[in-house]
């Protein structure tokens, strides 16, 4: 993979991250594969991406006082088990099913922002 391409991508995913407070890691998979990197490389790989550009990004929100650590909270315990489920699952799934999963989530992420 390039530099170019590379930084470019890495940009379009902080970007969507300092915007969006998610998002990165829905731009990150598309771009990797699209420089063939392997399906399963580029989910784990987004991962890689995403935390860094996460910690900065919420280290700016909380610095700006638009963090809201009392709500967040409770949703650790079940992303983390969500977070070891997937690893888990991550290998032992078809490519197939892994893009039909993703593509599934993204259109209906779409449509819903979309209809809000």
């Amino acid at each position: 993979m390039n530099r170019i391409k590379s930084g470019l991508l890495g940009f379009a995913a902080g970007l969507l991250n300092g915007l969006f407070g998610a998002g990165g890691g829905m731009a990150a998979v598309p771009m990797l594969s699209a420089m063939g990197v392997e399906t399963r490389k580029s989910h784990a790989t987004s991962i890689a991406i995403i935390l860094p550009l996460s910690a900065v990004s919420a280290y700016l929100y909380l610095r700006g006082g638009h963090l809201a650590w009392r709500e967040a909270l409770p949703y650790l315990p079940g992303g983390i088990a969500g977070c070891l489920a997937g690893s888990y699952l991550l290998p032992r799934m078809s490519t197939l099913w892994l893009r039909r999963i993703f593509g599934a989530l993204v259109l209906f992420s779409a449509v819903r922002l979309l209809l809000r």
